[in-house]
């Protein structure tokens, strides 16, 4: 059967009691999904959806992520906004501080699906100060230390969930002679240095801002984390690190790395993990074959607890936009509970496996949506699945304090400040609180232009 007809039979039959709106209304819907076959599933969702509501008419239109800002600016100064947006949680907050979102609906939806439902910490992020939700939460990664869980029991390592087990982890899996490394955490100039230190300094409750907005980065909190994070770099490979270095783990030479979900893939299906199996990327490595027992023996942490409980991510929510007409607000409504609804929520996850995860407790384990189109998630099975979203409990980020974002904490990590402060310490051997000083004069300065 075509794919695209199962997907609307599944939907169709799913048993939707979905109110049908008497008067016409539209539904403008922008994506940040911007990807031919992705855009092409979205618009057979929103076709089944005014299949099942009379006169409701679902435009989806494509927008670039980078762009959505800009566009969205636009659309506010011409009075053409449309009725519901798909895009990150940095953009949903700062249309949320413009007063241009439709709080109440979000509430309504919230109250409908039941507020226990969500996971905790991807609601939390989207909320104002005031507690309204600026968005609701919708799909998104999560970061974590994916580990040999089969390394850890043989040498009864407790599970790298704190700042104590990873460090004991990362030391006792180390064996330089036979090339052997105990963690990967990022040591170049680049973003994923920035992610795995965001998490680790979190989870000591480190952050580059106060709720006031004040500049708060450097303290000994900070300087506790640098000075760990060093200390972990003592077992990483040789040389500056980033992700790529996951070739490593691939090729059983590495107990534990930082990573996102993104990488699901990659540990389950050979045709995807063989970019990780040469001696292309590291003369180091002799290359490998694939190990299909290695998603099994492969376990997450994806909260990380020291002073306090921290995971990292990023997630995107859907956001109803304020209209004048009550029926299209009404229709944006019911058109995002029906987004939600297993079947179309499932659908929706399904154009990126690992890399779009549920903001819904329970979807992970639905056997529905363990049946991805690779294959991928039965492999992991319900429980490892729900261990891996329950990361969205605690997800944070140094950009929104008290539901509050601070876009200065955009164009420092555009600058790079903190991955160049790790490499100089790290790598270059300076000291940790001459970096950590030169790194806040930076920031000030960042800051004042």
């Amino acid at each position: 059967m075509n794919q695209s007809l199962t997907i609307t039979r599944s939907i169709l039959l799913s048993g939707l009691l979905i109110s049908q709106i008497s008067n016409a209304a539209t539904v403008e819907f922008w994506t940040a999904q911007t990807q031919s076959d992705r855009l092409q599933t979205i618009e057979l969702l929103a076709s089944t959806f005014e299949a099942l509501n009379d006169g409701v008419t679902v435009k989806v239109v494509g927008v670039d992520e980078n762009e959505m800002a800009t566009q969205m600016a636009a659309a506010v100064a011409a009075g053409t906004t449309p009725q519901l947006i798909e895009v990150n949680s940095e953009i949903i907050m700062a249309l949320g501080e413009e007063g241009i979102v439709d709080t109440q609906t979000h509430q309504g939806v919230i109250n409908d699906i039941g507020k226990r439902r969500f996971h905790t910490g991807a609601l939390t992020t989207l909320t104002s100060p005031q507690g309204q939700y600026y968005g609701l939460p919708y799909h998104g990664w999560i970061q974590g230390i994916w580990y040999r869980k089969d390394w850890f029991d043989e040498k009864g390592l407790a599970a790298p969930n704190t700042w104590e087990n990873i460090a004991t982890a990362a030391k006792a899996l180390t064996d330089k002679a036979n090339n052997q490394y105990g963690i990967l955490v990022g040591t170049k100039q680049d973003s994923y240095t920035e992610q795995v230190f965001t998490q680790l300094a979190l989870s000591n409750n480190a952050a580059e801002f106060d709720a006031e907005g004040h500049l708060v980065f450097n303290s000994p909190a900070t300087l506790e984390t640098i000075q760990y994070y060093k200390d972990l770099a003592l077992y990483n490979p040789p040389g500056p690190q980033n992700w790529r270095a996951r070739d490593y783990y691939l090729q059983g030479k590495m107990g534990m790395f930082f990573y996102s979900t993104y990488i699901m893939d990659d540990l389950a299906l050979a045709e995807v993990a063989k970019g990780s199996l040469s001696s292309e990327n590291f003369k180091e490595l002799s290359g490998g074959t694939f190990d299909p027992e290695l998603v099994k023996n492969t376990a997450f942490a994806p909260i990380i607890s020291h002073k306090s409980a921290a995971s990292y991510g990023t997630l995107s929510g859907l956001v109803a936009l304020k209209t004048s007409r009550a029926a299209d607000a009404k229709a944006t409504k019911d058109f995002i509970e029906f987004m939600y609804d297993p079947a179309s929520y499932i659908t929706f996850l399904h154009m990126a496996p690992g890399g779009m995860n549920p903001m819904l407790k329970g979807i992970a384990e639905d056997p529905a949506y363990l049946d991805d189109p690779n294959g991928v998630f039965k492999l992991y099975g319900a429980d490892k699945m729900k261990q891996i979203v329950s990361g969205f409990d605690d997800i944070r980020s140094f950009s929104v304090v008290g539901g509050k974002t601070f876009p200065a904490s955009g164009a420092i990590f555009a600058k790079s400040v903190i991955p160049r402060m790790i490499y100089d310490v790290t790598i270059e051997g300076k000291d940790p609180q001459q970096t950590l000083d030169a790194a806040e004069a930076e920031m000030k300065t960042i800051m004042a232009q």
